[in-house]
């Protein structure tokens, strides 16, 4: 799988982009906001452990 990363400041361009990505999704295509992927990351680091202490959490949410 590949992954890209798109930045865009202009608010109308960003839904632009969006609508369009959203029509390739019946073909595979697969959309995660940043922040999403972010909170995925942390989560997958967490899941060999049975449990995370709360500080640590909170010092690696930001």
């Amino acid at each position: 799988m590949q992954s890209i990363t798109i930045n865009i400041n202009n608010k109308k361009l960003a839904d632009k982009v969006m609508w369009f990505l959203k029509h390739l999704k019946n073909d595979g295509l697969e959309i995660i906001l940043k922040e999403d992927m972010d909170d995925l990351k942390l989560l997958k680091a967490t899941r060999k452990e049975e449990s995370i202490p709360f500080d640590e959490y909170l010092e690696n949410g930001n």
